[in-house]
């Protein structure tokens, strides 16, 4: 057998394939001969023998045939995960590596867009914010035509403040009433 032929997929199946339908014939064969010595063994008498001695001797030399039964069964199932594991391992490998490394370029290109649109976005809402903010501190509603946030808000328009601050309503000349001390409350507990 070549071994460099072995190193490639049509002959690792090949070498499996083979391999797993010997192991698989085998365990077969060595289940039909199990059957057949412990049925022999069962039907032959050794002088001197008590009742079911024959049948456990039977079982006793027919186990060690089931043992090669089980094992050769196994060394099918490795023959194949044998195959699948050299695909899985070597020749899939380098495809599944540059997926992940592609999937990983694209999610920190992605992440990098997400970055630039999030500040682009913050720095637009604080300006229109403060635009808002400097627009309702000087005297003018958001949308009237000549506050900065209007239609006709030029770039380098000034912005006038009015002359006098806007007239407060004036406090009652009633002093306020002082807060209760802590100890009325328990008085009001105590006496319900």
């Amino acid at each position: 057998m070549d071994i460099n032929k072995l190193f490639t997929e049509p002959g690792m199946r090949a070498f499996t394939a083979e391999q797993r339908d010997a192991h698989r014939d085998d365990a077969l064969h060595y289940g039909q001969m199990a059957a057949i010595v412990r049925s022999r063994l069962e039907q032959t008498q050794i002088p001197g023998d008590k009742p079911l001695s024959a049948r456990l001797r039977a079982r006793k030399v027919a186990r060690h045939i089931k043992t090669m039964e089980r094992a050769s069964a196994q060394a099918a199932a490795a023959a194949e995960a044998l195959y699948a594991t050299y695909v899985n391992q070597v020749l899939e490998l380098p495809a599944r590596r540059q997926g992940a490394e592609s999937r990983k370029l694209e999610r920190k290109a992605q992440r990098a867009q997400r970055k630039q649109v999030a500040a682009g976005q913050t720095a637009g809402w604080a300006a229109k914010s403060l635009h808002k903010s400097a627009a309702q501190l000087g005297g003018q509603a958001a949308g009237e035509a000549g506050g900065p946030t209007g239609q006709g808000a030029g770039v380098d328009a000034p912005v006038y403040l009015p002359p006098q601050p806007a007239p407060f309503a004036a406090a009652p000349a009633a002093e306020p009433k002082p807060a209760p001390s802590i100890a009325e409350f328990f008085l009001k507990k105590e006496a319900q």
